[in-house]
């Protein structure tokens, strides 16, 4: 692959970001896949006319979305007060693309709602209550 191409590219211990992205909240998104890349792929996976190679990418992907924005920070956000997805992706330094990415995985891999703890999660909307318990 080609970095004219693709943002990213991993192969080793080497990580190559391509110069012509602007901000670094874009930097941080494909340095996140790609160490997605790095810690749970293998080998050369440039072609994704390949389904293992796609699914390898959609690992790495996935990875990179559990390290930025996982629902435990999800959740520190809510504490917080931080009211809208635009904060949201501003306070974690991330594309508000790569947040609605992640919100679509967890919507995916957990359903409409996750429950943790004392804390109902939905992913689309997104909201986040707290249970209070009776006394």
């Amino acid at each position: 692959a080609n970095l004219i191409t693709k943002d990213g590219y991993c192969k080793g211990i080497r990580i190559a970001i391509n110069k012509k992205l602007v901000t670094n909240k874009e930097k941080k998104c494909i340095l996140a896949e790609e160490l997605g890349h790095y810690h749970k792929t293998v080998g050369n996976i440039t072609d994704q006319s390949k389904i293992n190679n796609r699914k390898q990418e959609i690992i790495a992907r996935r990875w990179g979305y559990e390290k930025l924005i996982s629902i435990d920070n999800l959740i520190t956000c809510y504490k917080k007060g931080i009211p809208n997805k635009y904060e949201i992706a501003e306070f974690f330094d991330v594309t508000e693309e790569f947040l609605n990415e992640s919100l679509s995985y967890y919507r995916d891999k957990y359903g409409a709602y996750y429950r943790i703890d004392k804390y109902i999660i939905s992913f689309d909307p997104l909201w986040i209550i707290e249970k209070f318990e009776d006394f």
